[in-house]
């Protein structure tokens, strides 16, 4: 009886619906002011922003205000056999009615009546949509009725692609999901362009209960609502009997899988500074991403309790960062795993020590198979050890540098001078702080707080040819040269001492140039490393800075480098041939001031019998547009060597006036040796631009 009853009022209420159906649509004039009256409810509701790599993967998504997760979707981002499956379950005519479907109604209350029970709605996807964006009700009168007006009203204002796609972005799916690309993502792990006849169905199941058909809580309604869906599309010929049985057989899932969440400390730091961007487009390659990220746990879990480890990986040409991991695990609060590593400030160690050669190597002061010693010395009450305690004598800048001792670092950064070290990190993009007071001679030896982009950069420099770019995340930014750091030729001696660097064992020699570094009392592990297109940086240490006993760059960071290369590529970038100007040349073959490299005293405390520069005066600004440089000199032994910024633009000349080949625009520093070794250095820029 209470069967009967209920067939009864479905077929009721259908039947009247319908019946109310006729007669409004029969009321011309009336019905047309009755559509074109309603009021719309807001239809640009707040979707999920998104961050993209630089394929349009996704690497990060982020949660609307009220905690739920809407992706906007475009239909060319879901799988057209989904769309023709939707519409063949829901609403077969959707492209020819005018947004209520009165056959439909007609087939639900006669299939209820047949069956007793509610076997199919009458409601189309227009219809659907309305009730989602008003968050109306179906079982009452007059919600149906407005179901219906604004249905009609949404397809007079709206295309079919619109109404499709509104619909696709407001589906619930259980819980906090709505839209499709939500659902896939958390149902399946991925978004919806490829979807196999399972997912699909379930998919199309969902919203029509999407909590009582969860697969992760009602497993068994959600299958029996999935074969149902599948049944229908057989029927409709959408799918195969074998692709229905293969799907009828595929697990469900168990629970939501999580939304891709990858280089999280970029992804966030990026959008506080462009709050309200809808989607972010970074130069990051997804997969990359994940293999560093990956990387980067392993090695800090193998490190010890509460190691953190960061890795910065970018493209030197570009200035693209191609990977940004910035702690091991975004959420592991053992680790302060919130904390974005790549821009703590943390003492660099010894990995300031190439720039400082660099500049020495610029200045005049050395050459890389030059003699420079290494015993005690003390400056002003300073005396600094190597980390050994070894005193070596005598050896070569290349042994010096690739042994990463600290005594002729510091001698070399006397003669430089710190200020000019300082102010060559600036130059080249860094933003290095000082404790305090002026800088002095520890910074060459890490006494100087920088972080690892700011180190990549300098890195990324040097392996430009001592002239970079800014490194960028976002694909948006624009290119930026950074001023110049270095010569062509400093940057390149430098990388061909530290490719010679001994690598970690199982790795190949000769492919990375790249130097390690451990700060005072093991509070930071670092290795930075290039090849002819790449540079990467790692750090390991203590997030709140205390000290990881026996941790050393050289140990800990380096095999972390040469594996986080192996990752990115199989082979290493070869590097570029040497410059023109560069002078490769044994100790013995070298001018006699570059044999050794000497204090400030021997170089600038000149006899009388010195040379002098009388042209350029040191300062001067000349517009040369091209010509070549005259130079002309007063004292001195002949012949006579011309060095700008370490490159030889002439040596032989015994007169004391002559042309060199014009440096270049910038400023040079250009260095006069004579045949006693006596030197004379005045700096000059070239072509100066019109302020």
């Amino acid at each position: 009886m209470l069967q009967i009853r209920a067939a009864w009022g479905l077929w009721h209420r259908g039947f009247s619906l319908a019946l109310l159906l006729a007669v409004v649509l029969a009321g011309g004039q009336r019905f047309d002011q009755w559509v074109e009256g309603t009021v719309l409810p807001v239809t640009l509701a707040e979707t999920s922003t998104e961050v993209l790599d630089r394929n349009g993967a996704l690497l990060r998504v982020y949660p609307v205000e009220d905690g739920i997760w809407r992706m906007a979707p475009q239909l060319d981002q879901v799988d057209p056999s989904f769309i023709a499956m939707l519409l063949a379950y829901e609403d077969k005519r959707f492209y020819s009615h005018p947004g209520v479907d009165p056959l439909a109604m007609l087939r639900a209350v006669g299939q209820a009546l047949w069956n007793g029970r509610a076997v199919s709605g009458g409601s189309t996807l227009t219809m659907q949509l309305a009730r989602l964006l008003e968050d109306g009700t179906t079982g009452a009168w007059a919600g149906k009725l407005r179901q219906i007006r604004l249905a009609l009203a949404l397809e007079r204002r709206l295309s079919k692609q619109q109404i499709l796609t509104l619909y696709l972005t407001h589906a619930p799916y259980g819980g906090n999901l709505e839209g499709i690309r939500s659902a896939s993502y958390a149902w399946f792990g991925k978004g919806p362009k490829r979807l196999t006849p399972a997912q699909a169905a379930l998919l199309i199941a969902l919203p029509q209960s999407p909590e009582r058909r969860r697969p992760d809580r009602a497993p068994t309604a959600a299958r029996a609502a999935r074969e149902r869906v599948l049944a229908r599309l057989e029927q409709a010929q959408l799918v195969t009997a074998s692709d229905v049985v293969v799907a009828r057989h595929a697990t469900l899932p168990r629970a939501m899988q999580g939304f891709p969440r990858l280089a999280p400390h970029l992804s966030d730091r990026l959008l506080a500074a462009q709050p309200g961007t809808p989607r972010l487009r970074l130069t990051l390659d997804a997969e990359l991403q994940g293999k560093m990220e990956a990387l980067v746990a392993g090695a800090a879990r193998g490190a010890g309790p509460k190691v953190s480890a960061a890795l910065l990986a970018v493209d030197h040409h570009s200035g693209e960062i191609l990977a940004s991991v910035g702690s091991p695990a975004y959420e592991d609060s053992a680790r302060q795993g919130f904390v974005d590593m790549t821009q703590a400030l943390r003492s660099p160690g010894s990995t300031l020590k190439p720039l400082v050669y660099g500049l020495g190597f610029d200045a005049g002061l050395i050459h890389p198979e030059s003699l420079i010693h290494d015993g005690p010395v003390e400056f002003d009450g300073y005396a600094p050890q190597n980390f050994d305690g070894v005193f070596r004598g005598d050896l070569r800048v290349r042994d010096a540098l690739q042994l990463s001792l600290n005594i002729p670092v510091v001698r070399l950064t006397r003669e430089i001078g710190p200020a000019q070290l300082l102010a060559a990190m600036r130059r080249g993009g860094a933003r290095p702080q000082l404790p305090g007071g002026k800088p002095g001679l520890a910074i060459s030896l890490g006494g100087i707080g920088t972080s690892l982009q700011d180190l990549v950069q300098i890195y990324a420099g040097i392996a430009a040819g001592g002239q970079g770019l800014r490194l960028r995340a976002d694909v948006a930014a624009r290119p930026a040269v950074m001023p110049r750091m270095m010569s062509e030729v400093a940057a390149w001696q430098l990388g061909d001492i530290l490719r010679g660097l001994a690598p970690p064992p199982g790795a190949r020699a000769g492919v990375l140039a790249y130097k390690t570094g451990t700060s005072y009392g093991h509070r930071d592990a670092w290795a930075i490393g290039w090849d002819g297109q790449h540079v990467i940086g790692v750090w390991l240490g203590r997030a709140d800075g205390t000290p990881v006993p026996g941790a050393f760059g050289g140990d800990l960071a380096a095999p972390v480098l040469f594996e986080a290369f192996g990752r990115l590529k199989p082979e290493g970038a070869a590097p570029p041939p040497p410059p023109a100007a560069t002078l490769i040349l044994g100790a013995a073959e070298l001018p006699l001031p570059l044999r050794r490299f000497r204090p400030r005293d021997a170089v600038f405390a000149q006899s009388a019998s010195a040379p002098q520069v009388l042209f350029p005066p040191d300062g001067a600004g000349l517009a040369l547009q091209g010509e070549p440089l005259v130079v002309k000199l007063r004292g001195g032994t002949a012949p006579f060597a011309l060095l700008a910024d370490g490159r030889v633009l002439a040596k032989g000349q015994r007169r004391r006036e002559f042309e060199v080949p014009n440096p270049g625009p910038g400023f040079a520093n250009l260095v006069v040796l004579d045949s006693a070794g006596q030197s004379a250095s005045v700096g000059v820029e070239i072509d100066r631009p019109d302020p």
